[in-house]
């Protein structure tokens, strides 16, 4: 099977789009790509990228959502590689979002606004 499929972007959802992208450009230097905003102001759909343009994040805010998101386990999350790991450790526990560090694996995670966790790891070979 040979459909030529590329990951294009994940969403995830906010209850406070002013928290979050401030979280992501200053946390993981991530840029606003693109907006929409539904022309009765029920939704925002935001996209961020990296510097390498390939992959986006697209975080979405809906005006009538009172409730805090469900993430149960929190399994699902976000992984960022950097070649600066020891810095990038440095700089989140500075930041306060560290939540969970894994000596054993060599990674740990962070927590953005709304409890989404993010992995931070280093380039392997």
């Amino acid at each position: 099977m040979d459909l030529d499929l590329r990951m294009a972007h994940m969403n995830i959802n906010t209850m406070d789009l002013e928290k979050s992208d401030k979280f992501y450009r200053e946390n993981l230097g991530l840029k606003e790509v693109r907006r929409k905003e539904a022309k009765d102001g029920s939704y925002i759909l935001v996209y961020y990228t990296d510097s390498n343009d390939f992959f986006e994040l697209e975080i979405t805010w809906l005006r009538d959502r009172k409730e805090p998101y469900d993430l149960e386990d929190n399994e699902i999350h976000l992984c960022f590689r950097t070649a600066e790991y020891e810095k990038a450790l440095a700089f989140h526990r500075e930041q306060g979002v560290v939540v969970f560090e894994n000596e054993g694996m060599g990674v740990y995670f962070i927590e953005d606004p709304d409890g989404y966790w993010i992995e931070i790891a280093p380039y392997r070979k």
